[in-house]
């Protein structure tokens, strides 16, 4: 029987995520590389990708391929994107939020995304026009709508990264008339807890499409409402990412988007 591009995507993030778990157990022992200030990768990260790679792509040769460690390759029709590891940080740390993530690109449109959770075994799933799913059962973001009870989700830059200052003065502006921000270190998941209704809504600035491409569908399908910083930024594209619940989207985008 062939299986279905959301099948193997989501038997490919899963076993990806067994391979972690493994390297989760004995990550004292793994040599780290900085990539720059704040940013590591791992043995663990390139063993994930290159078993999503070979899974993914021995069921499709001709896809085209966009991975955080290994680059782009092959052509765009059909490609994959995947972040094998989003959340490095936390995983070398023994913080246990960190995940996989996969999604697929068809004639640049977004189509499908699988986020895995391979230390709280959760799994979310989307296929455009299909809605979004926690471990096979229907979610959707939260029905919010008093900004005093909203909880947000962000990725506030490290090192040398640039907006530093932006993106301090939103959070300024807006932790006085939400519930709190929350940092957690995996913009995957961030996206995939939208869908899902536990955080009211999520915003960062220069993201790569591995880090949320499967995110973007997930959420979208799940009914949030996801844009760039202005109607001409597309957030697939450019990486800036400003998306919440329909009920408080035009008071968030309003506070992080004023003139600084």
């Amino acid at each position: 029987m062939t299986l279905s591009d959301v099948e193997i995507a989501k038997q490919a993030a899963v076993s990806a995520g067994e391979i972690l778990l493994g390297f989760w157990q004995e990550r004292e022992s793994l040599k780290v590389t900085n990539k720059r200030a704040g940013d590591f990768v791992s043995r663990a990260d390139f063993k994930a990708e290159e078993h999503l790679k070979n899974t993914l792509l021995s069921n499709s040769p001709s896809d085209g391929w966009l991975g955080e460690e290994t680059g782009s390759s092959g052509e765009r029709g059909r490609r994959w994107i995947v972040d094998p590891l989003d959340g490095t940080t936390n995983f070398l740390r023994g913080i246990p939020h960190w995940s996989v993530s996969v999604g697929l690109e068809v004639d640049g449109d977004l189509t499908l995304g699988v986020i895995h959770d391979p230390v709280n075994k959760e799994t979310f799933i989307a296929e455009r026009g299909k809605g979004a799913t926690l471990n096979a059962q229907p979610i959707k973001v939260s029905n919010t709508e008093n900004f005093a009870s909203a909880l947000f989700g962000t990725g506030i830059p490290f090192g040398g990264m640039p907006n530093i200052d932006h993106h301090a003065r939103e959070i300024a502006r807006l932790m006085p008339k939400c519930a709190g921000v929350r940092r957690m270190g995996s913009a995957a998941l961030d996206l995939a807890y939208v869908a899902c209704g536990r955080l009211d809504g999520f915003w960062e600035r220069g993201l790569q499409q591995w880090d949320i491409a499967a995110g973007l569908v997930i959420a979208s399908e799940a009914g949030a409402t996801i844009t760039g910083w202005d109607e001409q930024d597309d957030p697939g594209v450019s990486g800036n990412v400003l998306t919440a619940t329909p009920g408080l989207y035009s008071d968030f985008h309003r506070l992080i988007v004023k003139e600084h």
